[in-house]
């Protein structure tokens, strides 16, 4: 019994956690920037990695932070993890030390980092290069083109489509390039990126890691190897969270299964629900069986998650004004909080794109995208037809 490995919602609690000598239960906030040692032997030892411990907390070298990471190592089933003070800062860090031979994104992908890809990378010399989803017949002849890195959402944002993680880490493999699965919108609740192949797992841990609207932070999770030269990109770009940040992060993670769970459900509930509504012309939920990608995803995940995209019948304004009329869907350009979010695409997460690349992409002006949170399902939906009315 004691050999069996423990469940994710049992490490969710207790991984990671220090034992505190005033008896609390999580490992405390050490708010301290700097670490005291009883003797130059001690220091060095820590310095020059002979063991763990703390330091210096801008290097990491935190028990609060090195408390998380353990935690967030055993989300993904990965060796090691580390945290950072955003998605984006745990992405450019992971692309300039991993993506330098050349970055191929496929599919669709957060604003910021479509944007980071295609306009600032090449500022550093760094190719990049795109596929869509639908255009993975051509992935062979990318990669012979210099690619070291592959980055992909799955599902991905905001059209919820679903890339074959396996088939992917096959073909980039073969070339010698690593993988990496954004995994923010599925959770390691609902699918294991690592398992699956990817070499390493990026998240934005503001989402559904963080899953209370009230922090900012990253995170990597993957091989030691892998992580040990991003750390030095973090360290020196200052791109560590704060140890109150840590402290709340490992927090919401402890309740992340229950969550993301009840989002599951609540979010299968809306998207059967508004499939039908007269004034909507298509709905994007994996869990669907019309959905183009749900026998995929049935075969990748073990959830469908708490995201879904309606796509109403009318324009760009006519999905505004309904937007305006929600009153416990929040207009916020966020996702996987307790609370329940609108956003249309058009207007937040790719506003960035030109109206060409969005229609390229099949983003339409029409979408609107909802994070489904913690509230009755059927409130929800009531919210929903009293907007679209």
């Amino acid at each position: 019994m004691q050999n069996k490995p423990q469940g994710l919602s049992t490490r969710c609690v207790h991984t990671g956690e220090i034992e505190d000598p005033q008896g609390s239960p999580h490992t405390p906030i050490y708010a301290t920037t700097t670490f005291a040692f009883a003797s130059t032997a001690d220091l060095l030892d820590v310095v020059e990695g002979r063991r763990a411990g703390n330091l210096y907390t801008r290097y990491g070298l935190n028990p609060t932070i090195r408390s998380l990471e353990a935690k967030l190592a055993s989300l993904e089933g990965a060796e090691a993890a580390l945290a950072f003070a955003s998605g984006m800062a745990a992405e450019s860090a992971l692309f300039v030390t991993h993506g330098r031979e050349g970055i191929l994104c496929i599919g669709d992908a957060y604003g910021g980092t479509l944007e980071l890809l295609a306009e600032q990378l090449p500022l550093l010399g760094i190719p990049t290069h795109f596929l869509l989803g639908s255009e993975l017949d051509q992935l062979e002849s990318v990669l012979r083109q210099n690619v070291g890195l592959v980055f992909f959402e799955t599902p991905t944002n905001p059209a919820l489509e679903i890339l074959d993680i396996r088939r992917i880490v096959e073909a980039a493999h073969a070339h010698g390039a690593l993988v990496v699965v954004d995994n923010t919108f599925a959770t390691p609740v609902n699918q294991q990126a690592l398992a699956l192949g990817a070499d390493l797992v990026v998240h934005s841990a503001t989402k559904y890691l963080g899953g209370h609207s009230d922090i900012t932070a990253g995170a990597i999770m993957g091989p030691a190897s892998l992580l040990a030269p991003i750390q030095g990109w973090r360290k020196n770009l200052g791109q560590m969270p704060s140890p109150e940040t840590a402290a709340l992060l490992a927090r919401s993670v402890r309740t992340l299964v229950v969550r993301v769970q009840r989002q599951n459900e609540s979010a299968q509930k809306i998207a059967e629900a508004m499939q039908h509504h007269p004034r909507v012309a298509r709905v994007l939920h994996p869990g669907l069986a019309e959905f183009p990608g749900h026998r995929l995803a049935a075969e990748q995940m073990s959830g469908f998650g708490g995201m879904l995209t309606i796509e109403i019948k009318g324009s760009g304004q006519d999905a505004s004004r309904v937007v305006d009329r929600l009153q416990l869907f929040a207009i916020a350009p966020s996702l996987g909080g307790v609370e329940s979010l609108a956003t249309q695409p058009v207007t937040t997460t790719h506003h960035g794109l030109t109206p060409e690349e969005r229609n390229r992409r099949g983003i339409t002006d029409g979408m609107i995208r909802l994070s489904v949170g913690l509230e009755d399902p059927e409130d929800l939906n009531r919210d929903l037809e009293q907007a679209l009315a």
